[in-house]
């Protein structure tokens, strides 16, 4: 038996029209479709905020240390001094 690739879904971005319209002008004068400079802007912009997107991934996972409390956390946006000042979590 081979397994079939799973097909990728396609989601409509949704920008305002004064965006549209920028990407339409830039698209047609780039000779580029308007998927296609989308899809090259974003990747040079996550490159340029290479070092404020590691920032976050760091600081997310710091969170997320497999507790109890760490959950709690990430879904309150409690600090860790928060929740033990209202009587903390028992693991």
């Amino acid at each position: 038996m081979v397994a079939t690739p799973k097909t990728v879904r396609q989601s409509p971005l949704k920008v305002d029209p004064e965006t549209d319209q920028l990407i339409s002008q830039g698209a047609h004068f780039l000779g580029l479709t308007k998927k296609d400079l989308v899809a090259e802007a974003v990747r040079v912009y996550l490159e340029q905020r290479r070092e404020d997107l590691r920032a976050g991934m760091v600081e997310a996972l710091q969170v997320l240390d497999g507790s109890l409390k760490s959950d709690v956390m990430l879904l309150t946006g409690l600090t860790a001094e928060e929740i033990d000042a209202v009587g903390g979590i028992d693991e």
